[in-house]
């Protein structure tokens, strides 16, 4: 089992910054590939960004690229997700899931284990 707990949301105006952090214990953190996805009231959850085990590949949805960066330090079992120029339909809660196959990684069946989640609310 890997155990992940998210950190960091928070209310924040548009154009703001926040950075999310998710850390993992438990079973080892190698070998994972690490994604994090959001649920705004009343949608299906939907994939946000992912970096795989080496943090040398990284994917986003389209309407978070060039604002949203996801990074990991293996070294702290932890990864990040830096969200800058925020918007009020960023507003949900945001997990943080591990994947061990790494396939599938844009998409909740690629993922083994998941977080609590935590609040992000972008005001207008």
């Amino acid at each position: 089992q890997v155990q992940l707990v998210e950190s960091g949301g928070g209310l924040v105006q548009a154009g703001g910054s926040l950075r999310l952090s998710c850390v993992a214990s438990g079973r080892t953190f190698s070998g994972y590939a690490m994604g994090w996805f959001r649920q705004a009231p009343g949608k299906e959850r939907e994939f946000v960004a992912a970096i795989r085990w080496s943090g040398v590949s990284t994917y986003y949805t389209d309407s978070v690229k060039g604002r949203f960066t996801v990074s990991r330090d293996n070294a702290k079992n932890t990864v990040y997700l830096q969200m800058n120029s925020l918007k009020p339909e960023d507003t949900a809660v945001y997990y943080c899931a591990a994947g061990y196959s790494g396939a599938y990684i844009d998409r909740i069946a690629g993922y083994d284990f998941w977080g609590q989640g935590t609040q992000v609310t972008v005001s207008s």
